[in-house]
């Protein structure tokens, strides 16, 4: 079924100025938290406590670049467990940080999930503000780190929740999903959250002809050809997924007919119209482990291709991937400084907290 509207703040002559989301509010380093800087040296100690890490990631890190990382990597693995810390790491994020210090790494409703289940008393999370704020909102009595809290979303800062409430004001009684890829302000104001693993099924959850979907058009769009549920979008869009075009994929299969070609949904109708198959970042590489395609084009953030190779190096990967900058705010030399000094720690207004946490839980706990 086509989108029956798609809003975006221009439609709204009312609409409050100057009131973007804004990046999760960062503490500063705790006084007296701090550790010594240990030793980035790389000796023959490091390269034999990392040489097993090197495993994982020599399809897609040259040797010539470890021994720059490899100190950082046995630093921060050190130091996590000196400080009792669990780091989640999204698919997006480099491989050094993905497969080398990461205890959980998955896509936004893996790392949702397992926010919940974390026994750690503190959290690193290396991925985008939106992540930092959800393991905050399910862990309200946990320290949540953000290495660089300048980490954003261009989906999180398309939307306000002053813009939820005028929806609602514009459309009475018509429920709305968000996309987990907005801030705490947005969750507070919706009815319950997605993923685009689960976004098809949260939709018909609500049991409703119409609802309204925020804030990716280009998702929208796809749950809407998916479900008879009327769907009301907003005009936000990934600046990574966004920038993939039909032409480009037509030209990789001129080029080589056998290519296999899996797309993102967040990706415009064009792109997914040529894709071989439309999926989540979890459905993408669960795909790719079932199917091990000789020759394949990952439609979606590079890393991910990156960290996928590194896991399946029978698959040969071609590159038109795009690299989100926010994600690549998080690197080794910050998560190092966070855990050193305990920064920057994401806070949440408590009343804010409690409303946006209800969307969240109401998203995990969902059965079909």
């Amino acid at each position: 079924m086509p989108i029956t509207g798609i809003y975006g703040p221009d439609d709204f002559a009312g609409r409050p100025q100057g009131q973007n989301p804004t990046l999760p509010r960062a503490a500063p380093a705790r006084t007296g938290a701090a550790l010594p800087m240990p030793s980035l040296e790389w000796t023959d100690e490091v390269e034999r406590a990392t040489a097993p890490l090197y495993e994982r990631v020599k399809q897609v890190i040259p040797p010539i670049e470890w021994p720059l990382m490899a100190p950082t990597i046995k630093a921060i693995n050190e130091l996590k467990q000196a400080r009792g810390a669990v780091i989640l790491a999204h698919n997006y994020q480099a491989p050094e940080i993905f497969h080398c210090v990461a205890d959980i790494g998955g896509d936004s409703l893996q790392l949702a999930i397992a926010a919940t289940k974390v026994k750690s008393g503190i959290i690193v999370q290396c991925g985008v503000h939106f992540m930092a704020e959800t393991s905050k909102l399910l862990n309200p009595e946990k320290t949540v780190l953000i290495p660089d809290s300048r980490a954003g979303c261009s989906l999180a800062a398309s939307i306000t929740g002053a813009d939820v409430r005028l929806l609602r004001e514009r459309f009475p009684g018509v429920p709305v999903v968000a996309y987990v890829n907005t801030s705490a302000e947005v969750k507070a104001e919706v009815d319950i959250c997605c993923t685009s693993s689960n976004a098809v099924q949260v939709v018909e959850s609500l049991n409703a002809p119409t609802a309204i979907f925020l804030p990716d058009r280009y998702l929208a769009t796809y749950v809407a050809s998916k479900t008879d549920v009327k769907i009301i979008a907003w005009k936000g869009a990934c600046e990574v997924h966004e920038r993939f075009t039909g032409d480009e994929l037509r030209a990789y299969r001129e080029a080589d007919p056998s290519v296999q070609i899996i797309a993102h949904p967040e990706c415009p109708p064009d792109v997914l119209a040529e894709a071989d198959f439309t999926g989540s970042t979890a459905h993408m590489i669960n795909w790719v482990r079932e199917k091990r395609p000789k020759r394949l084009v990952m439609i979606t953030e590079c890393s991910m291709a990156d960290n996928v190779r590194a896991e399946l190096p029978d698959v040969e990967m071609l590159r038109p991937c795009n690299i989100c900058p926010h994600m690549k705010r998080i690197t080794l030399a910050n998560i190092l400084e966070s855990l050193l000094t305990l920064g920057e720690e994401v806070t949440i207004d408590p009343a804010l907290a409690e409303r946006a946490r209800r969307s969240v839980e109401r998203m995990i706990n969902l059965k079909n």
